[in-house]
């Protein structure tokens, strides 16, 4: 809670290989986001305010599809992010718990499900880690990122769910993981 009104926009970085370290990348793991629509970005990754199609495009996720399969047509961009760093609408949120993703590594079998009351998630692909011992030694695309979150740049957005927290209002966002195997 807070007694002036604040932009507030909380989310998590962690990084998930469901393969396990040191067992490469994470292109094979398969996705599916409850999202038929993301975030448009321009230059420097700054949403445009459009909500744009997934369909047909490589961040359609409406169906698990594993991350490699699509990735080089937005690494063909060099303006781009290097691969996924995109924010996905959840459908149907509401504020309510609800699926947002789901990740299978076909090898081990592992599988994470995220449930959220966001109504967005960042689907990014670890596509600035280099193998430096600063980045524990990992490579580009060897782990993955769901961030729940409500929409970048939403302060400049009045379109956007609303980020301020006003004085007497409570933030409470829930976001679940769930592990399981196949």
């Amino acid at each position: 809670s807070s007694d002036k009104a604040t932009v507030l926009n909380l989310t998590n970085h962690c990084y998930w290989n469901l393969g396990g370290a040191g067992s490469g990348d994470v292109l094979d793991h398969e996705v599916t986001i409850a999202a038929d629509k993301y975030v448009e970005a321009g230059e420097g990754l700054i949403p445009t305010g459009k909500l744009a199609d997934v369909s047909g495009t490589a961040l359609d996720f409406t169906s698990p599809q594993p991350i490699g399969r699509r990735i080089a047509e937005l690494k063909s961009d060099p303006n781009g992010p290097r691969g996924y760093d995109h924010c996905y609408v959840l459908r149907s949120q509401g504020g309510k718990l609800a699926l947002a993703a789901r990740v299978k590594d076909p090898k081990s079998g592992r599988v994470l499900e995220i449930s959220t009351t966001q109504p967005g998630v960042q689907l990014y692909t670890a596509n600035f880690l280099d193998g430096d011992a600063i980045n524990g030694g990992y490579k580009q695309h060897a782990a993955l990122c769901l961030e729940t979150q409500h929409f970048p740049d939403s302060p400049n957005r009045p379109a956007f769910p609303s980020v301020v927290l006003r004085p007497g209002q409570t933030f409470r966002q829930t976001t679940v993981h769930r592990f399981a195997a196949e």
